[in-house]
């Protein structure tokens, strides 16, 4: 993978994505375009099938990492994001440092873990089968989603599970873990936040975050967060067409 992702990642470079619902190769070429270092594609809360996440990664081209999110926290979605081409996986809903550790093994070769061999997109339909395999576990990325209380409860051994790239904070399920849907400025909230926050950055976590906006994610982005996921692919064309009209009948 040419883009080095993982590597980045790591090594804490600050890489701002945004997400991709549309099962439009189309729309991830043109948003390719713009500038953004990553796709965070959503698998979960979109109609997006595996052949449309095939299109997309398409569309996005092979110098734009894609990061799918999975549709299920399981094996079958690990491996069909992977072999579709993805430089990583998004594992939402993960609790416990058991369940970090499967998503690791089903997103790794042996010996490291327990993903399936077969010939896909991912290994050039098999003219780059063994390149492929010699180099994948190294670049691929497992990001796993902080989004409950009891992922907060458990960060810190989440966190010790070999494998595991970063963690990406989801407010919304978050707050509504501690009744709170919505309410991000409420301290249970904030206080989980924070929790998650100063334990990763002591172990040198890389954290991530999704906002609609820049103005949303630039107060995580100056306390560290480096995987950023600024606005959706449906926002940035129903807003902009939003701004069009109403600026023509201003005039």
């Amino acid at each position: 993978m040419s883009h080095q992702f993982r590597e980045k990642l790591i090594a804490g470079h600050l890489l701002v994505g945004t997400m991709i619902t549309l099962d439009s190769a189309v729309t991830a070429e043109l948003l390719a375009s713009a500038g953004f270092d990553w796709f965070f594609v959503d698998a979960e809360h979109s109609s997006m099938t595996p052949p449309g996440i095939q299109r997309v990664l398409q569309g996005a081209g092979a110098d734009m990492p894609c990061l799918v999110r999975l549709e299920a926290t399981a094996g079958v979605p690990v491996k069909k994001a992977l072999d579709a081409g993805a430089a990583g996986i998004i594992a939402p809903m993960v609790n416990t440092a058991q369940e970090a550790a499967a998503v690791v093994q089903w997103a790794k070769y042996a010996p490291m873990g327990t993903r399936g061999v077969g010939l896909s997109r991912a290994h050039g339909y098999g003219l780059g089968f063994q390149t492929y395999l010699d180099n994948a576990n190294e670049e691929t990325a497992v990001v796993v989603q902080a989004e409950h209380i009891d992922a907060v409860n458990n960060i810190e051994a989440i966190i010790q599970v070999p494998g595991v790239d970063a963690v990406l904070i989801g407010p919304y399920d978050l707050s509504a873990s501690l009744g709170r849907l919505g309410e991000l400025q409420h301290p249970e909230v904030v206080g989980a936040i924070d929790h998650v926050t100063a334990v990763c950055r002591a172990a040198k976590i890389p954290l991530g975050i999704f906002g609609v906006s820049a103005t949303a994610v630039k107060p995580y982005i100056e306390r560290g967060y480096t995987l950023i996921v600024a606005g959706v692919d449906t926002l940035l064309l129903g807003l902009a067409a939003q701004k069009l009209i109403a600026q023509i009948r201003e005039q």
